[in-house]
């Protein structure tokens, strides 16, 4: 049963927001009492903070499965990308923002859980690049891969993105081949140009 409610409320906090979802809505999604979840999450509180790591846990483990299959470093970033958009489907802004606003000591956690484990990845992908001739030789690791999560934070939350005109998942597509552009040499340039016109032939 606890899994149940875990799975039940992590997708209704997505969908409708951390604030906006009730306990008593997930009771009722359930066809369970309210008595029931608090038997296993003792505040509302807890059942934020649990459901946001078991999905920061299983979008970690997904990207573990990604790296472990030994693609080259564009291939892995690609792929990695691909996966969260997959995962968090449409994710709207209104989720992030509620957990901020209501839940700021979970959403700190969070945020820095996030940031340690992509420094952790996209630094690892960088070196890998540099070291295997596909990224530039001149690349700043630790600056690139700050200007990649601060962009990549930023678009989220940023007034000049609206979620109404610009879809997360539009953005980070257009971003991801901004970032790549920017980063491969020109052997990189090569794999780049047959993987995009690989995605174009599969869609």
């Amino acid at each position: 049963m606890r899994e149940q409610i875990l799975n039940k409320a992590t997708e209704m906090f997505l969908e409708l927001g951390f604030k906006s979802v009730t306990m008593d809505d997930i009771a009722e999604n359930l066809g369970i009492s309210k008595k029931t979840i608090y038997t296993h999450f003792k505040t509302k509180s807890k059942l934020v903070e649990v459901c946001s790591m078991e999905l920061f846990n299983c979008i970690t483990e997904g990207i573990d499965e990604i790296i472990a299959e030994d693609h080259n470093p564009i291939q892995e970033i690609l792929y990695i990308h691909k996966y969260i958009l997959s995962r968090l489907r449409e994710e709207k802004s209104s989720p992030q923002y509620q957990l901020k606003k209501y839940y700021p000591n979970i959403e700190a956690n969070m945020r820095n859980c996030k940031m340690d484990r992509m420094k952790e990845t996209i630094v690892n992908n960088l070196n890998r690049g540099i070291e295997e001739g596909l990224y530039r030789e001149d690349l700043i690791v630790d600056i690139v891969y700050r200007f990649y999560f601060m962009t990549l934070e930023g678009i989220k939350k940023s007034e000049y993105f609206p979620e109404e005109s610009y879809p997360i998942s539009v953005l980070i597509k257009h971003f991801l081949e901004y970032h790549m552009r920017g980063i491969v040499s020109a052997k990189g340039q090569i794999i780049l140009e047959k993987l995009a016109k690989k995605q174009i032939h599969e869609n």
